[in-house]
């Protein structure tokens, strides 16, 4: 898809404030022209030159290193111009503003990699992952990012969608010859392939999903009774004393917040208030606003002094509080330096147990580890490619058409299979940008920076 634009946009690419360098930009068919009037020359392709940039008048607007990037052969499949230049915020938003008297215009946000989306020099994957990368919180987030914006994301998809096509092809087939092809053998080579791709759709979308955890991070709760040292393992998961810390029961009121990184994972700890019985309207109000938090967790931290082992439910029943539906609880077993007592995990039908002492670090990693696990980011990196709700939505709903495609179905209705076989290629092909409406594509490249 390749789209000719009849104007040319530029934007200040570089983010805001002051530096010793800063890029200006522009995409479109007066490149050439800005060039010309703004250095005297247009550059040899994708060759620096240091040159003085004036103004149609000849004033001097500062001097910098001046690429040019001809299309087809550039990001966005037009025309490039970027100027480096002082990272001077006036020095920048002069060159702008001479740029688009000269005939360009401000680039909306993310309109350079809509144009290199419309003109196929990415596909809309890998457009967003431009933006994901460039806003990854965590190293690991970035790598995901970066995987999925140079293609293996997009290749797997592409592998999965070419296979869904020969199986359909094959059941159509069946449709307009169907003396030729027999039901019972179709089906019996046809099925194991659609086994296949239900279980190649099910492996993406559990990388999907823990690269949609990388980006998009997780909320944290800790909760417990007074004293049994939610402070103290705020403060060591944070790596700071954000939280005060008393021997007094009752000292955290108020939800204390910290964003940090576990597992490379970006997360928001809360510590909240002790969970108890008391007449104190802040402690109350605390303890609602405690609520509150776990309603909204990923993860339940879920803290005791009790060595002993007791189910989820019975755990909560000691705070007169209900076991929190949809969200995942980790009971961290405290203070076993009082106890002389080694650090463990264990896992239980209803849930995991770690012991630790957050006061001297014991067992800190054993609970860590147990964090990853039930954030879903245990992992190889490898698996992982950056997603969007959108794209997790589509695989799942691809591997949902897919389920229904039994041997009864395949021998009496070809042509069901070959629908649900269709319905599942264009979820896939939607992630890669098939079938997309301008609207959806207005809102992905609107959540860009602007100059890119």
């Amino acid at each position: 898809m390749n789209v000719t634009a009849t104007d040319t946009i530029a934007a200040i690419a570089t983010a805001h404030g002051h530096g010793a360098l800063g890029v200006v930009r522009a995409s479109g068919p007066a490149v050439r022209p800005l060039l010309s009037t703004l250095i005297g020359e247009i550059p040899a392709a994708r060759i620096a030159l240091h040159r003085p940039i004036r103004n149609a008048e000849g004033e001097m607007l500062d001097t910098g290193l001046v690429l040019f990037f001809p299309g087809p052969a550039s990001y966005t499949g037009e025309d490039v111009c970027e100027f480096h230049t002082h990272g001077n915020p006036l020095v920048m938003q002069d060159l702008l503003e001479e740029m688009c008297r000269l005939g360009a215009r401000p680039a909306r946000p993310g309109e350079f990699s809509e144009r290199a989306f419309r003109n196929g020099k990415l596909d809309l994957a890998q457009a967003e992952a431009v933006a994901d990368l460039i806003d990854s919180r965590s190293l690991r987030a970035a790598r995901s990012a970066l995987r999925t914006l140079q293609g293996e994301f997009s290749h797997r998809i592409n592998a999965i969608v070419e296979g869904l096509v020969r199986s359909r092809v094959a059941f159509e087939g069946a449709i307009d010859f169907p003396d030729d092809i027999p039901g019972e053998a179709l089906a019996a080579l046809q099925l194991p392939q659609i086994a296949e791709h239900r279980h190649q759709i099910q492996t993406l979308l559990t990388g999907a999903r823990q690269g949609a955890r990388l980006h998009g991070g997780a909320n944290v709760a800790i909760v417990g009774a007074p004293n049994v040292g939610k402070s103290t393992l705020l403060n060591r998961l944070a790596r700071a004393d954000k939280a005060i810390v008393s021997e007094i029961p009752g000292t955290t009121r108020d939800v204390i917040e910290v964003d940090t990184l576990i597992c490379d994972v970006p997360v928001r700890l809360s510590d909240t208030a002790g969970l108890r019985t008391t007449e104190d309207p802040l402690e109350q109000e605390g303890m609602r606003r405690a609520a509150h938090t776990m309603d909204q967790a990923d993860l339940i931290l879920f803290m005791t002094e009790d060595p002993s082992i007791k189910s989820l439910a019975s755990q909560f029943e000691t705070l007169n509080q209900p076991v929190p539906s949809d969200v995942r609880v980790l009971l961290v077993h405290n203070k076993i330096d009082a106890l002389n007592q080694a650090p463990v995990r264990i896992t239980r039908a209803d849930a995991e147990h770690v012991f630790i002492s957050a006061r001297d670090g014991t067992g800190i990693g054993l609970l860590i580890e147990s964090m990853g696990t039930l954030l879903g980011v245990e992992a190889s990196e490898e698996s992982e490619f950056v997603a969007r709700s959108r794209h997790l939505s589509a695989l799942e709903k691809a591997g949902a058409e897919l389920v229904p495609i039994t041997m009864m179905l395949a021998v009496s209705s070809p042509e069901l299979v070959a629908e649900c076989l269709r319905r599942a290629a264009d979820e896939m092909h939607s992630i890669i940008g098939g079938g997309g409406s301008e609207d959806l594509l207005g809102e992905i490249f609107s959540r860009f920076c602007i100059g890119k």
